[in-house]
């Protein structure tokens, strides 16, 4: 038995008591999926693919809730403070959850103590990719020539503490090279910024590279995970660093004070959804992974990751612009 299966089988046993306390007939009404994002990204992507999905297995309307703004602050916020009913979640990528903790000072909102986790839903692997016109083709080599030419190679991110900035920052503590940092106002900026050749590098999700890879407009130097969407490229640790690990997830909280049953039953839907050929071809085509955790797992991993960007975000001395 694999381990999906293992936790629906573990999650179905402890659902009939758990639904005793449950109000009846959840949902009986439209449920809304706050995501602190704009529409389009991934977190969007993910959260509407949830929504038809979740809709159609439990005959009711699941409504995404786009609340984009300061780093994912604005939503995570909105679905903070919302009742704990079972009629709201949060569905958001990994800074509202571990990093934002550490990254503002005065946060309007407690990652840890306002939300109870659900799910970890998928993660989303990143690539590291250059513009043709950088010499250095692999990860080892872009390093080299940093060290050869300090401050000659310039990268972009979606922002000061994003993943991908996090991601950049692991590269330099492991090498000792050192990076000139170029915030854009969005992945789909820095992206651009990328094509046009005004930055060296920079660090994106799988399927949003793997076009311009294909096109060979970027070039693709090393991957968080092995992808067959870009054969070939090594792993971080395949290429010698094997610390560098700022992978972002799509994951589904809900407000602190829902309902247990409410809880265990989103979970166990989620996962049952994520399990399912119909839907897997969906994140395989987005380059998503689904992660199959159990609500106490998945408040493990949290845990876990805001310590450990908590300490990458210290040692680097990151300020949120």
């Amino acid at each position: 038995m694999n381990k999906g299966c293992a936790v629906i089988f573990a999650l179905l046993a402890v659902l009939p008591a758990a639904l005793a306390s449950a109000q009846d007939g959840w949902p009986s009404r439209p449920v809304r999926l706050v995501v602190p994002s704009s529409p389009g990204g991934g977190t969007d992507t993910y959260a509407r693919l949830l929504a038809q999905g979740l809709g159609h297995g439990l005959k009711q309307q699941f409504l995404v809730d786009n609340r984009p703004g300061a780093s994912g602050t604005i939503g995570a916020e909105i679905a903070a403070r919302a009742a704990p009913d079972g009629y709201t979640f949060l569905v958001s990528s990994s800074p509202a959850l571990v990093i934002n903790p550490s990254l503002f000072r005065n946060l309007p909102y407690s990652a840890e103590r306002d939300f109870t986790p659900v799910a970890r839903g998928v993660v989303s692997p990143l690539v590291i990719t250059s513009h043709p016109s950088v010499p250095a083709k692999t990860l080892p080599a872009l390093v080299a020539l940093a060290k050869r030419e300090p401050g000659s190679l310039t990268y972009g991110s979606p922002g000061v503490g994003s993943s991908s900035n996090l991601a950049v920052k692991m590269v330099e503590e492991a090498t000792g090279a050192r990076f000139v940092h170029v915030p854009y106002k969005g992945a789909a900026q820095a992206v651009l910024g990328l094509l046009r050749g005004e930055i060296a590098f920079m660090v994106t999700d799988i399927s949003t590279a793997q076009p311009h890879i294909q096109s060979r407009k970027v070039v693709p130097l090393a991957a968080s995970h092995r992808s067959p969407r870009i054969p070939g490229t090594p792993t971080y640790a395949e290429a010698g660093y094997p610390s560098v690990d700022a992978v972002p997830s799509y994951s589904v909280v809900a407000p602190t004070g829902t309902p247990q049953a409410i809880v265990q039953r989103m979970s166990v839907e989620l996962v049952g959804l994520m399990k399912s050929p119909a839907f897997r071809e969906k994140l395989d085509a987005r380059a998503l992974i689904p992660v199959f955790d159990t609500p106490d797992e998945f408040a493990a991993v949290l845990k876990k990751e805001r310590a450990r960007y908590a300490e990458v975000i210290r040692r680097n001395n990151i300020v949120a612009e």
